[in-house]
């Protein structure tokens, strides 16, 4: 065991510990990687929703009825085609926050915060299920951004 000094306290410690600079952080709760397991496993099913959603939209236009004189008056095609792509990609980043990678954090938190926008302006088509979606990408968003780094501790 060699001894070091840190050369801004004058602090000594030995050279198999830790240096003094990384604090000893306590171990991530059951409920900090509860939240994140839990965003993971909701990016992954509101995303296949969210597809399934959008291969009903570009299947059966006539299935989604629009209420008139609405902000965005997209075709219900246009939003199969945007549900479809939204909702695979959150499904694969909610496998990448499973596996603890970081860019799978970023993409989701980003793709919630789209997600949220999109089920916002499908609100005329699907009140319901838009509103649900809503409050899932909430959820997603703080449980990424609060307890992100806590699955790969």
């Amino acid at each position: 065991m060699t001894e070091q000094t840190t050369p801004n306290d004058g602090t000594t410690w030995q050279a198999e510990d830790p240096p003094p600079s990384r604090a000893q952080e306590p171990p991530p709760s059951g409920w900090a990687t509860g939240f994140i397991m839990f965003a993971g496993v909701m990016m992954i099913m509101a995303g296949s929703f969210q597809a399934f959603a959008g291969l009903v939209g570009i299947f059966e236009d006539e299935f989604y009825v629009a209420t008139p004189n609405y902000l965005l008056e997209l075709d219900a095609t246009t939003w199969g085609w945007i549900h479809l792509v939204l909702g695979l990609v959150v499904v694969l980043a909610g496998f990448a926050v499973l596996n603890g990678m970081l860019w799978g954090r970023i993409i989701g938190v980003i793709l919630a915060v789209l997600s949220a926008g999109a089920n916002f302006a499908f609100l005329p088509y699907s009140p319901f299920w838009s509103t649900l979606i809503i409050a899932v990408d909430i959820f997603v968003i703080w449980a990424l951004t609060v307890h992100g780094r806590d699955i790969t501790r």
